[in-house]
């Protein structure tokens, strides 16, 4: 099978394994270490996609990470599809299949590129903002043409049958990036004996040296690549990590790594192996050697296929053995891109030029491309290209020594492929990620890493270091200084650097746009990022629109939005609208980069936690209890509480009126294990309560318990719950099951933040005590023959706790009710919870113990008019609209979270919502909860709503249906009649009545 443009030998690619894959349908060939990229343009693939706005056609522009346009579609199955790969870093597998992510009916033959020619000017930066706002009746209608146009990929319609995995590490020394100076740091690292993670996005290590013609100590670099590679893989504390991109660099050295373990293998990863791992490191001492990006120059039609980064070129010519075109035309402001010039030569192509926008270069390369003949035009620019699916053609003009216009007569010239330098943009996005603003610098007309506050340090090319010379001399320098600050003394100790030529350089032109000779607006479009399509005349247009700050003009126009961030573009971006503003780069400023560095799948992110470990199950001692004894479970946060507990024959009603009466009657039984529990300790803990609850802490004693609420700033309650005073300065705070992990989450923030002066701790101990409830009125019977503890009610009183043992076993035991009965709560250490629990049982057979779930607790509760927070309050409902002033105090010396709030004037309006309790005209009527209420359910649509139903049940023990619910205006209309209209047509009549159904005054708790 032909490779048009595969050379006969030479690259890193073995010839012995040819692979066969697919690209839009289309079989080609490839080799054993290429990539899809590689490979595309071995094949002589020019097309491989289209733009997003104006469907131009689009090809391979560089080599790695960096590439914008071929961002493609994999995948031989719908299970297996990945949308968004970039084909040059996608490693080429038999049997892989792709195909462009855009382009209808095909990328070659995209109807869409004749509205990009028809309406190219039309669409100028935010065109969809003033364009798609109306009318609103078609807001769907163009959302889904937007997405058909864009270039996104598709996700798979079918699960993912692959695994995925995520590690933990800790290391003294965190290496970003193999090249030749993340390899001289770790080398250096690793012989002081520090423990070092090295971590590179390509399958190789070795960086630049991979494509490079330089030598080390005399011969070529890959192979002290190899012999340095060796030798860390021989250290037992040097990890290695290729195929792994560092996607994040946290705060406190904290950085995520997204390692593709068998991407490169097959379609779907081999049995018993992970396709990619979440690697997560914490590191004493980070060193950035990322080096840097090539800056493609800015020209008219320059995102015509054949169109490519210089340092592109040479890596498919000297490490893939593919030279992607026949006749070349370079251009460049710097010495270092005549290299690829000197490559295409010697691969057996013609250099049809070498374009050099400066006036008199002067250098070793230029002096050799010279010597060898090379036609070297000096003063001009490649101010536009000719062709459309392919480079037919450019024209080369002179340019004044600022590059600001042309200054003489247009030549062209015949070529199919065009590279161009504007020199090297440091790889700053990880080092942009802890905070650290980027700094200017005119001598290597790139922004560096500013200042951080991180442990880290930077080698390489992105300080700017591009000599290789100096560039290993900084790496291990910079190895050496971080072995040291973690405490490897000597580091350096008898290390001998590698030699290399040092070439000699002539200065670059700080030049990133090139003129035309029409202005920027008529010129053919002159692209700065490829994949969104943004061109200088759209940023110039920016600015004019008003537009100053860079952060505002990337917003508006869209540059670095895409999958590559702005990688080759911001740069030129940045530099165009400084001067349509008349300012220098360094006024201008830099967008700042963000995690993720390049796209990550969220297979990597989830790991293993998804299908049965994704949504966590929690259990409480007793369930396998419960399980024998055929309970039904709900699910109540992340717990599996029961629900209720069925006997042979009962429906789920049958079921509740049996365990309500028998609680009511004699003693009943509930798992309460799942409540949240935080222990509070500190000296300040008991200030520290008075300010999240609305009531008085500071007189509690100790062995006493209170009910509190808890609202947010708002004044709005969102938790409530029992807390306990176990000593003077240690309390036990319970919440519902639900909302524990939020009420932990909103003490930590408040003491961190409002209050970190005050002595306080918080644990959450849920998980370390098992908690039964036994509650009726023979509850002290039950308990009396199973503990040590003085029951008798004038000891132990309502909302008191004692501490003792219960069926042998160290307990707490806590007087407090949330059924209206004398019940008391048992907690004990959570090993212990079933052995106490089925002494229970065995005692209280006597007293027909019966065990119910969380159902019953609902109808017992609401039978006692006791709120459920999140139930019966959804973040709009004050302590005072439900009926609980008492639970507020406001003499207290410090206020409380949520005080101001509920002195809004909103929050005492008359004719708000509040709770009330409501009996249905027909007492076997259960009003559906969340039933809206209304004065008059035959007055037209839209009725007046006075407020909703927020519980609901059948009580046995009374004998008729009760509900609570929001009125407005409610403890005011006791006794008056309103309505709840239902789907059907129906319409169910309830008197508003007190909440509390039963024992008005509490006797039956305080017994």
């Amino acid at each position: 099978m032909s490779q048009k443009n595969r050379l006969a030998s030479g690259g890193r690619i073995d010839r012995s394994k040819p692979l066969r894959f697919k690209y839009n349908g289309r079989e080609y060939q490839g080799y054993q270490g290429d990539t899809l990229a590689s490979a595309l343009l071995a094949n002589g693939v020019d097309v491989i996609g289209r733009s997003f706005k104006y469907s131009r056609p689009r090809g391979i522009v560089a080599a790695g990470a960096e590439e914008p346009n071929a961002v493609l579609q994999l995948g031989a199955t719908e299970a297996t599809q990945v949308p968004n790969v970039r084909a040059t870093q996608q490693e080429l597998f038999g049997g892989l299949v792709s195909s462009a992510t855009n382009g209808w009916p095909n990328a070659d033959m995209d109807l869409m590129s004749y509205v990009g020619k028809v309406g190219g000017r039309m669409m100028p930066p935010g065109f969809y903002y003033k364009t798609f706002m109306y009318p609103q009746s078609m807001w769907e209608t163009y959302e889904k043409f937007i997405r058909k146009a864009a270039g996104l990929g598709r996700s798979p319609l079918e699960n993912d049958p692959d695994t995925y995995d995520k590690i933990n590490h800790h290391c003294d020394v965190m290496i970003v990036g193999a090249g030749p100076a993340g390899l001289a740091a770790a080398l250096v690292a690793a012989r002081s004996g520090a423990r070092v993670i090295l971590a590179d996005e390509q399958n190789e290590f070795g960086g630049s040296l991979l494509h490079s013609r330089e030598k080390i100590n005399g011969r070529p670099a890959a192979n002290w690549v190899a012999e340095t590679v060796a030798e860390l893989e021989k250290h037992p504390e040097v990890l290695l990590l290729p195929r792994s991109t560092v996607n994040g660099y946290h705060d406190h050295n904290f950085l995520t790594i997204h390692q593709r373990c068998t991407d490169h293998v097959a379609d779907q990863a081999p049995k018993g192996q992970v396709r990619q791992r979440m690697h997560r490191v914490r590191a004493n001492w980070v060193v950035l050697a990322t080096g840097a990006h090539e800056r493609p120059l800015v020209y008219g039609n320059n995102d015509v296929p054949g169109c490519m980064v210089a340092s592109a070129v040479s890596t498919y010519i000297n490490r893939y053995g593919v030279v992607p075109g026949n006749e070349l035309v370079l251009m460049t402001t710097n010495d270092y891109a005549y290299q690829t010039a000197l490559d295409w030569a010697d691969a057996g192509r013609k250099v049809v030029a070498i374009v050099d926008t400066r006036q008199n270069p002067k250098g070793a390369r230029i002096e050799e491309a010279r010597k060898r003949g090379l036609n070297v035009i000096t003063g001009s620019a490649v101010i536009e290209v000719q062709g459309s699916k392919r480079v037919s053609g450019v024209s080369v003009a002179p340019i004044d020594a600022r590059g600001d216009k042309v200054t003489g007569s247009v030549q062209r010239l015949s070529c199919d492929t065009v590279a161009s330098s504007g020199g090297w943009s440091p790889v700053i996005h990880l080092s942009c990620h802890t905070g650290s603003r980027p700094e200017w610098r005119d001598d290597i007309i790139g922004f560096v890493p500013g200042k951080t506050v991180q442990r880290q340090l930077t080698a390489g090319g992105i300080n700017g270091t591009y000599s290789l010379r100096k560039v290993l001399e900084e790496g291990a320098r910079t190895g050496a200084q971080a072995a040291e600050s973690a405490g490897f003394a000597d580091a350096a100790k008898g290390i001998a650097l590698p030699l290399s030529e040092e070439v000699q350089e002539g200065p670059a032109m700080a030049l990133f746009h090139i003129p035309h000779t029409k202005p920027t607006a008529r010129a053919p479009k002159q692209f700065v990022d490829f994949q969104n399509d943004v061109t200088a005349s759209g940023i110039e247009l920016a600015t004019r629109e008003g537009f100053e700050s860079i952060e505002h003009v990337k917003r508006y126009t869209a540059m670095g939005f895409g999958t590559d961030q702005g990688k080759l573009g911001n740069i030129n971006g940045m530099a165009i609208a400084a001067k349509s503003l008349n300012q220098t780069i360094p006024q201008t400023g830099t967008t700042i980069f963000r995690p993720n560095y390049t796209p990550i799948t969220f297979g990597a992110i989830a790991g293993r936690d998804c299908g049965e470990l994704f949504d966590v199950k929690r259990y409480s001692a007793m369930h396998r209890w419960h399980v024998e004894h055929g309970a039904l479970f709900e699910d109540v946060g992340n717990w599996k509480r029961p629900w209720y507990f069925p006997k042979a024959g009962e429906s789920m009603q049958d079921a509740l009126d049996r365990e309500c009466k028998a609680t009511r009657e004699s003693v009943g039984i509930l798992d309460a294990s799942t409540l949240g529990k935080i222990d509070i300790q500190g000296k300040d803990a008991r200030e520290f309560l008075a300010r999240v609850y609305t009531n008085a802490w500071a007189k509690l004693g100790v062995g006493k318990c209170r009910y509190g609420l808890m609202c947010g700033e708002d004044g709005m309650v969102f938790d409530d719950g029992v807390t306990s005073c176990l000593a003077e300065n240690h309390f036990l705070m319970t919440t519902t099951t639900g909302g524990a992990a939020r009420v932990l989450e909103w003490l930590e923030l408040y003491h961190q933040t409002e209050w970190p002066e005050m002595e306080v701790y918080f644990n959450t101990v849920t998980d370390q005590w098992a908690t039964m409830t036994i509650s009726g009125p023979n509850s002290r019977k039950l308990l009396a023959e199973l503990t040590d503890i003085d029951l008798d009610g004038d000891s132990f009183k309502f909302m008191d706790w004692r501490q003792g043992k219960v069926a042998g076993v160290p307990a707490r035991v806590f007087r407090i009710s949330f059924t209206g009965e004398l019940s008391y709560e048992i907690n004990v250490q959570a090993n212990y919870g079933l052995y106490v629990w089925e002494k229970l049982f065995e005692h209280g057979a006597k007293f027909n113990l019966t065990p119910y779930g969380t159902e019953t607790m609902h109808v017992l509760r609401a039978e006692k008019g006791f709120i459920i927070a999140g139930q019966d309050t959804d973040g709009s409902v004050t302590p005072i609209d439900l009926g609980m002033s008492w639970c507020v105090s406001n003499n207290k010396p410090f206020s409380y979270i949520g005080k101001r709030g509920m002195a809004r004037e909103d929050c005492n309006r008359p004719n708000r919502k509040q709770l009330v309790g409501l009996k249905a005209k027909d007492p076997k009527k259960v009003i559906p909860e969340g039933s809206q209420a209304v004065d008059d359910p035959k007055q037209p649509l839209p009725m007046k709503m006075l407020g909703h139903v927020t519980s609901s049940y059948y009580s046995a023990n009374l004998g008729h249906s009760i509900a609570m619910g929001m009125i407005r205006d409610g403890h005011n209309r006791m006794g008056e009649t309103v309505y709840y209209p239902q789907a059907d047509g129906s319409v169910i009549e309830a008197e508003i009545c007190s909440p509390i159904f039963l024992d008005p005054k509490g006797e039956r708790q305080n017994v």
